[in-house]
Parts: structure tokens; sequence; C-alpha cells
């Protein structure tokens, strides 16, 4: 591993990504575990956006997933679902958190 904060972490082998700097997390969706590229800093964020519905908030993490994740069409009902269940884990004090270090 080399690099510093302004260049960046990376391998001196391969010139990738360390992996204790992978920021993926592991949800299951649909009974499958899936890999979701920043998904814990996307519900903090969307968490602190205080979106009053569901509805408005799933889609919100979804519009986000998407930029960092390839979300299959066909599977979108069984992903929404698995972020709002996602969503709800957020204990209420990682919220107050967040919000006080940004």
């Amino acid at each position: 591993m080399s690099g510093d904060d302004q260049e960046g972490i990376y391998c001196t082998v391969c010139g990738g990504i360390v992996p204790e700097r992978i920021k993926i997390k592991r949800i299951p969706i649909d009974g499958k575990e899936t890999g979701i590229d920043r998904l814990d800093w996307i519900l903090l964020d969307v968490a602190n956006m205080n979106l009053s519905s569901e509805e408005e908030i799933v889609d919100e993490i979804l519009k986000r997933v998407r930029r960092f994740n390839y979300v299959p069409s066909k599977r979108e009902r069984a992903y929404r679902e698995a972020f709002l269940r996602e969503y709800r884990r957020i204990p209420p004090f990682e919220k107050r958190e967040r919000t006080l270090r940004a």
C-alpha cells in the first residue's frame, strides 16, 4: 500500500484500490447476498434529508445507488425493499452524529 492524502491510497503491486479501503456493503436482496458500493454513506445522506414518506426515501436511495452500482430493472422492486429494510436499521444516534459532523 502506498500514497498519501493528496494522491490517495493505492496498491503498490497492481495500482488499484486497496481492499480495506473498498466501501461495499453486502446485503440480502431477494435471498441473495449482494454487494452495494457506498450504501452506508448513501443511507446516512438520505436519512439527513428528512424526507417524509417511505416512497420518497427509497426513490432517493435508489437514485443515489445507481450512480455507483448496476440495479437490474427486473429486480428493482426487490432492491427497493432491501434498501428500505437497511434504511430502517440506522440507529437514530448515527443520523444525529452525521449531522453534527457535516
